[in-house]
């Protein structure tokens, strides 16, 4: 897409089979900012700019990161998201890789730090209310955030010097609507997820609660499952979320990359006060307004939302 244009250009990007086939996609454990991290089985977690649609088809760049550590009674095997605080992770110093395990553990690393040789910095978590959720980098803030099981409070850690005490914010939850009881009914079935979503060009922040259903279980016993809810509630500093059927003029993407939202009408084809989603077995969007949810089925190999980037027109 042409950002300096509004119209829409198709662009051609050439990416190794390995990232897109069904069998082998499940190297790529997450995507923030433009990058997308892999582990395959050497054990290397890199990270690579294969589907950044600037990037060089014929020399993408991989940026190796130290071998995992394991600390004692966590796991590294199973990855819930990867997090970036730069999208220049290979030549800005300053740049933080954040990793966040199923389970306790929280790792860091600066992949382009010149006082040292990158390594990384593990954080234990105690509350188990954190551990499976996603972390996202807040530029506002200039925190790594993660919002605990159902939303209630976020744990923020500085990126420079993680500690095993983070800072924690306790929400307050405001304007709840009042469900129908077949609304609630159908809410108390799903699977929900929590999903911190920041704006960088007005500065706020919403927490997003997706609700999904398990429609069929396959004969090789994965659960297939489709989002029938979601609700969003604008976070404010004081802890207050309130929900909120109109964020003006923002559309949300919620993917396994880092969830980001921009301006509507900034860019062609894009709806304002509205929810883009999508899954390897999903794809669909929430009109806020009316908080319909339209999904489809839809297999995608890999499902990542990557971030506008700031074309050049040659």
């Amino acid at each position: 897409m042409n950002l300096n244009e509004l119209e829409c250009k198709d662009l051609e990007k050439k990416v190794p089979l390995e990232l897109v086939d069904d069998e082998d996609s499940k190297i790529i454990i997450g995507a923030s900012g433009g990058w997308i991290a892999t582990l395959k089985e050497d054990g290397v977690l890199r990270l690579q700019d294969d589907f950044n649609p600037v990037a060089s088809d014929t020399n993408p760049k991989r940026i190796p990161l130290p071998p995992l550590v394991t600390l004692p009674h966590c796991q590294t095997k199973i990855i819930t998201n990867v997090s970036v605080s730069s999208s220049s992770p290979e030549d800005d110093e300053d740049c933080v890789v954040a990793i966040k395990f199923l389970g306790p553990q929280l790792s860091f690393c600066k992949p382009a730090g010149k006082s040292s040789k990158p390594e990384w910095t593990n954080i234990k978590i105690e509350n188990p209310c954190f551990y499976s959720s996603r972390v996202m980098f807040s530029k506002k803030d200039n925190m790594f955030r993660i919002p605990g099981s159902g939303g209630h409070l976020i744990g923020s850690w500085e990126p420079y010097k993680p500690s095993n005490n983070p800072t924690f914010q306790r929400l307050r939850f405001k304007n709840v609507p009042k469900l129908t009881k077949a609304k609630q009914n159908l809410m108390d079935l799903c699977c929900r997820s929590e999903h911190l979503v920041e704006s960088r060009r007005t500065g706020e922040t919403f927490l997003v609660k997706q609700y999904k259903k398990t429609i069929k279980i396959t004969k090789a016993g994965i659960a297939r499952m489709r989002t029938k809810a979601l609700m969003v509630y604008k976070l404010d500093d004081e802890g207050n979320a309130v929900y909120t059927q109109d964020i003006g003029d923002l559309n949300i993407f919620l993917s396994l990359s880092e969830p980001f939202c921009v301006p509507a009408t900034s860019f062609p084809d894009l709806l304002p006060n509205s929810v883009d989603f999508i899954d390897f077995d999903e794809s669909g969007f929430v009109s806020l307004k009316s908080t319909r949810v339209w999904s489809r089925s839809y297999t995608c190999s890999a499902p990542f939302y990557i971030p506008p980037q700031h074309i050049i027109k040659s």
